[in-house]
């Protein structure tokens, strides 16, 4: 099917990729290797993965990282917590894999039913961040239009033409809702190793959250830490208005697996953060339609 203007989609076990993030989905289900100690954040795209990386990368590594010489001012949170899919096109990529100590921290676009079977032997703990889906929508339509392709020319799609592709699940990893519902029914089955995570109750209650990620991550904060401010600490270093002002993340590009699958700035993976921006750019009718959806979905 034609893509978001730049790649065609294909459909893979019941999902949508472009022809690279696809290469990259066959190859972590034949080769990753998952171990018990791993945390995989599982998100669809643009639904806070920048954000999850950040906050589970400050959590799990704050005995050992001094605030003013912290790993996220001189590495963007994708550097930190690299995607599994991206690992096909290293050089050496088991290697590359294998050469990370343990606990890993990894993250993927993977829908639950397409994860590597190890993920499901291992035992190991995975963390989706789940996000209404006209955000998702505007986010990821925003986004697309800020990657850079050596391979096509054609031109970003218009947002009325992406609506109709995303309403009709024609996404990267889409369909939306079927790709939160695998996860999610994987929560009430496995509630001590998916846990799953509102962007809007983040949002809203930060410190509560990021509590109860700290705890499922296995690294709970101490009545010191609280009374402290540990977690304050950690909440205003992950925020996405400090992670934009990081020199780090104002110049350079990340590549999107292979060279040809596109880059982007850094800076692209920082727009606004906020709930409900959807209403800046969706007309009532969109608005209903995806309502309407969800609400067929999930009922």
């Amino acid at each position: 099917e034609k893509g978001w203007g730049t790649q065609n989609l294909y459909n893979y076990q019941g999902f949508w990729y472009g022809n690279h993030f696809l290469g990259g989905v066959i190859w972590a289900q034949k080769y990753f290797e998952a171990r018990p100690t791993d945390t995989l954040l599982a998100t669809f795209p643009k639904t806070g993965m920048t954000w999850i990386k950040a906050l589970s990368f400050a959590i799990a590594n704050r005995h050992n990282q001094d605030l003013p010489r912290h790993t996220l001012l001189t590495k963007n949170p994708h550097e930190c917590v690299p995607n599994i899919e991206f690992f096909a096109y290293e050089e050496d990529p088991i290697s590359a894999l294998d050469a990370l100590p343990s606990p890993r921290l990894l993250s993927t676009h993977i829908p639950y039913a397409s994860l590597p079977r190890s993920v499901a032997t291992s035992g190991c703990r995975i963390v989706c961040i789940i996000r209404d889906p006209k955000d998702v929508f505007v986010s990821m339509w925003s986004f697309i239009s800020k990657v850079k392709y050596t391979d096509s020319d054609r031109p970003p799609v218009s947002l009325e033409e992406a609506f109709g592709l995303f309403s009709r699940g024609l996404s990267l990893s889409g369909p939306y809702w079927d790709h939160v519902l695998g996860y999610w029914k994987a929560s009430l089955e496995y509630p001590n190793k998916v846990l799953i995570l509102k962007y809007e109750d983040l949002k809203k209650e930060t410190e509560p959250n990021v509590k109860r990620l700290a705890n499922f991550l296995g690294y709970p904060f101490n009545p010191e830490e609280i009374d402290g401010g540990g977690v304050q600490e950690i909440i205003k270093l992950c925020s996405i208005e400090s992670l934009k002002q990081m020199e780090v993340n104002k110049s350079g590009v990340l590549r999107m697996g292979t060279q040809s699958s596109g880059t982007v700035e850094k800076s692209g993976f920082f727009r606004r953060g906020e709930v409900g921006d959807w209403k800046n750019h969706l007309s009532q009718q969109m608005m209903e339609r995806l309502d309407r959806i969800t609400e067929q979905k999930f009922e």
